[in-house]
């Protein structure tokens, strides 16, 4: 019997046969930290059929102050998900918490904690922290991948990345991968989505660092899908149920595209499909972001006061000589945006990005202006890409930072005294071995 119809036709939930009861619910995913603000954070968990969860949470060794989450039902429709937003919490605190299901506290095999960010501005330094991001995550279900080799493979770098102890994870996009069968309908977008985070690899990951999303192709539509897929709406529906957020888009200009503070750096995630023109369309004004997000970008750019300005994009921004899906596929668009970082001189601008299934640093020169870079990370589980022969010798690539024969995952460490900071980018393989890695500080990006 195929995993949608458990999924989405509830029968987990019906009554066998008379005298038998109601099928045991169980925790399928989860718990998964969403955001974390000053005094609010949120916790995501599925089950595998409808019941009665809650959250019991407190302080670090104060098992004695611990409070209880308000207690929801998981439905069949909605995905057996449950999303709790505790407020009220005291800054720069860590938490122990614990699952409650159908009454009932739910042992886990892995800590589960959470923290809320510090209240460090008018009071102290920034704070110093560390966060991991990566790309293309395939988990393998044979009746819908194609033939031959699974695609997926290595999942054990979700512990690899556990084991570092970041404070948050930033997911670059095709975080899951949607088959010939999935993308049809909304039910299977979300069975999809489902599969994936059921992972048993992810589950400690998730238990106890923040997790943070941008989408590409594979987890919005077809390989390659733009503005003209029919179930766009759908399926940014189906990624903001699986990846909490405080907010994204605008009211006015739907997307997953969002901002964030973390300490005193920003990050902001840019959704480069919602609007995004055919890559076929023989136009150079055509758009990647489209003009309402593009205006947002700029805005908050301009208006953010972070030492460290994180720009994250499922495809990669700033590499001239990528022959496949990129920002340079989009001249007009670009164009208009780096001509503007310049004109109002953006400091501390730095790019994230995936999708390439390998990994690289690429550094753009800007005459008197300081160089910008564009940090590729991919692929975490998904095939891994030798690259395209015109790129082999990318005099934009900073030297020894082409990882084209394993999967791998970045990480950044922020560190020093305000007006002191400094950036430590590090790609690391599958068992968190450093690959490369390189010092950026505030000075050299202003």
């Amino acid at each position: 019997m195929q995993r949608r119809t458990l999924l989405l036709a509830g029968l987990s939930c019906l009554i066998a046969s008379p005298g038998l009861g109601q099928v045991k619910p169980a925790l399928r995913s989860g718990p998964m930290l969403g955001y974390a603000e000053l005094t609010e954070t949120v916790i995501w968990l599925q089950t595998t059929a409808p019941a009665t969860v809650k959250l019991r949470y407190w302080p670090q060794g104060k098992p004695a102050e611990a409070r209880d989450s308000e207690s929801l039902r998981t439905q069949a429709v909605g995905d057996h998900i449950a999303r709790f937003t505790l407020t009220g919490l005291p800054f720069g605190t860590r938490f122990d918490y614990q699952v409650w299901l159908e009454g009932k506290p739910l042992p886990l095999p892995y800590a589960t904690t959470f923290q809320t960010q510090p209240m460090w501005r008018w009071r102290t330094d920034p704070p110093e922290f560390s966060f991991a991001f990566g790309s293309c995550n395939y988990h393998n279900e044979a009746p819908f991948d194609r033939p031959g080799k699974p695609y997926g493979s290595e999942p054990e770098i979700f512990k690899a990345i556990h084991a570092q102890k970041p404070d948050f994870m930033l997911w670059l996009g095709d975080n899951t991968y949607l088959r010939e069968a999935d993308w049809l309908t909304e039910a299977g977008i979300r069975a999809r989505h489902a599969h994936t985070r059921s992972a048993p690899e992810l589950q400690p990951l998730l238990g106890s660092v923040h997790h943070y999303a941008t989408w590409d192709d594979h987890d919005f539509g077809p390989n390659d899908s733009d503005r003209s897929f029919r179930l766009k709406g759908e399926s940014l529906k189906a990624f903001s149920d699986y990846f909490p957020a405080v907010r994204y888009g605008t009211p006015e200009t739907p997307g997953c595209f969002q901002r964030f503070e973390w300490a005193d750096c920003e990050f902001f995630l840019l959704d480069d499909r919602y609007w995004r023109a055919p890559n076929a369309l023989l136009d150079e004004s055509k758009p990647m972001l489209g003009a309402a997000q593009l205006q947002w970008l700029k805005d908050s750019l301009v208006s953010s006061k972070a030492t460290f300005k994180f720009v994250v994009c499922g495809g990669q921004v700033l590499n001239d000589l990528n022959p496949f899906e990129g920002w340079n596929q989009f001249p007009g668009e670009r164009g208009d945006f780096l001509d503007f970082i310049a004109k109002q001189k953006i400091p501390g601008l730095l790019f994230l990005s995936g999708d390439r299934h390998m990994a690289e640093l690429i550094r753009r020169e800007r005459g008197s202006l300081y160089p910008l870079y564009d940090f590729t990370s991919s692929a975490l589980t998904a095939g891994v890409s030798k690259g395209a022969a015109i790129e082999e010798n990318n005099p934009a690539r900073v030297p020894g930072t082409w990882i084209n024969d394993k999967h791998n995952f970045g990480r950044i460490q922020v560190r020093g005294k305000k007006g002191e900071r400094t950036l430590t980018l590090t790609a690391c393989d599958k068992d968190g071995k450093d690959l490369w890695s390189k010092s950026l500080t505030e000075q050299e990006l202003r």
